[in-house]
């Protein structure tokens, strides 16, 4: 008579990496006979998968931490609870100092070791904090078994950790220093999604285009992943100017497999904060690069990070980020108030900005940036799209599916057509998305219009 199964429930804070990362920790307890709850009070294991990247991060996930401590009291103290990534390794002990009933405490490089950790609590009955950085490949301790793929696109991490020390930054201290897979650990899990059915694969990496795991870097690795059966489609993301190098602007321009979005954070249009945010380039090396972007494929879409108040930052540097992103004209952003985090140089910067002045200046990003996302997405309306179909949407017969330019695109289509490529002729914008309609022809291609 087999076991009766356990119930995990994840909940996932923060970046893509994060979402891989919870994934990969549902696959290695799938062999422990962990399947997935969507219901905390029900799981027999809760874990918190957290960010540290925003202000008082810490705090939410304390607050989480409260509502599961009374679960588990209402359980009768039949619950596991574990802290995982950043938060957990920033914070290490004092996450058990603060609330007892968490049992697991383990940072980004060490969940490949969760079932020992696991087996330790349960053994000895004491909470088990574990945020060493380890020796071991974490990649290569994972299982090869992968759990379903719940569908058509999927994130794969090639490159962790950060070399940069960005003054406002805390990911070299909770992710560590810059790892990159070799190529052909990364193929051989592409070609796995590839046979479950993925067809879209975004390449994930703290600093991603610092891969060197492949001899001819990112673009070199793009190049071998595009050779696989099955993967139409290869994003990557996080970029950093730095790190552009020929190989992967020539990839842009001759791989038709590589998707026309280019996600390359700049933070600030000032040379006098970039320099305080220990960026290593202007924004005219960042200006240069774009272009030398738009050159290889000329349709490519921008996408950028911003930091508005860093500290210092007068209303002439602001200017400077107006004017930058006037130049680049984004077809996305993200845009956030500076928020200092602990242990990094800049929260030690005596000229904060006044909270009132900053958000002033982050609603009049905004709404520039929003009038370029609008414009960018206004010019797709006549144009018909090759459209990835990743789910059913809300409504009885609508579908949504991704453009190459990374835009949500509703639509009416059978559900047969789920994971299928098929040519949209766009009729319609709303202001985060478009609409269309199937073109009469109807065919099933990877291959991008130019």
């Amino acid at each position: 008579m087999n076991a009766p199964t356990k119930k995990v429930f994840v909940k996932t804070y923060g970046c893509q990496m994060n979402v891989y990362d919870s994934e990969r920790m549902r696959d290695v307890l799938a062999p422990l006979g962990y399947a997935e709850t969507p219901l905390p009070e029900d799981a027999d294991l809760v874990i918190l998968n957290t960010c540290h990247i925003r202000e008082k991060a810490a705090e939410k996930v304390y607050s989480e931490l409260g509502l599961i401590r009374r679960m588990k009291e209402a359980r009768g103290g039949n619950m596991i609870v574990a802290v995982a990534g950043c938060v957990a390794q920033a914070e290490g002990e004092e996450i058990v100092r603060r609330v007892p009933a968490v049992d697991l405490v383990f940072g980004p490089q060490t969940y490949h070791r969760l079932p020992q950790i696991l087996a330790r609590a349960e053994a000895t009955g004491k909470a088990v904090v574990e945020t060493e950085f380890p020796a071991e490949d974490k990649f290569v301790g994972l299982a090869t078994a992968k759990s379903p793929v719940r569908g058509v696109s999927a994130f794969l991490t090639v490159q962790e950790g950060c070399d940069k020390f960005c003054t406002f930054c805390v990911v070299p201290y909770t992710r560590g220093a810059e790892f990159s897979r070799p190529a052909a650990q990364v193929v051989a899990e592409a070609q796995r999604l590839a046979e479950q059915g993925v067809r879209e694969v975004t390449l994930l990496g703290q600093n991603v285009n610092a891969y060197h795991g492949h001899a001819r870097g990112l673009g070199g690795l793009v190049a071998e992943l595009s050779l696989i059966n099955g993967i139409d489609r290869i994003r990557y993301m996080t970029s950093h100017p730095r790190d552009m190098d020929d190989e992967l602007i020539a990839a842009h321009a001759v791989n038709d497999k590589l998707m026309p979005f280019l996600h390359l954070p700049v933070q600030a249009g000032s040379d006098r904060i970039l320099k305080a945010m220990n960026r290593g380039h202007t924004a005219d090396h960042y200006i240069r690069l774009i272009e030398r972007v738009r050159a290889a494929r000329a349709d490519i879409a921008i996408s950028g990070d911003f930091i508005v108040g860093f500290p210092g930052e007068t209303e002439e540097d602001f200017a400077d980020t107006l004017d930058l992103v006037k130049q680049v004209k984004y077809a996305s952003a993200f845009s956030f108030n500076y928020s200092a985090r602990p242990g990094t140089p800049a929260s030690d910067m005596k000229t904060q900005v006044p909270r009132p002045v900053a958000l002033g200046r982050l609603y009049r990003l905004q709404a520039l940036i929003h009038d370029q996302q609008t414009h960018f997405n206004t010019a797709s309306v006549g144009r018909t799209l090759p459209v990835l179909i990743e789910k059913k949407g809300r409504d009885p017969g609508q579908m949504v599916g991704k453009s190459p330019y990374l835009q949500a695109v509703h639509l009416n289509a059978p559900e047969a057509s789920l994971g299928r490529i098929l040519p949209v002729h766009i009729d319609g914008v709303g202001r985060n998305s478009l609409s269309g309609h199937i073109e009469p022809a109807v065919h099933d291609s990877g291959e991008q219009s130019r």
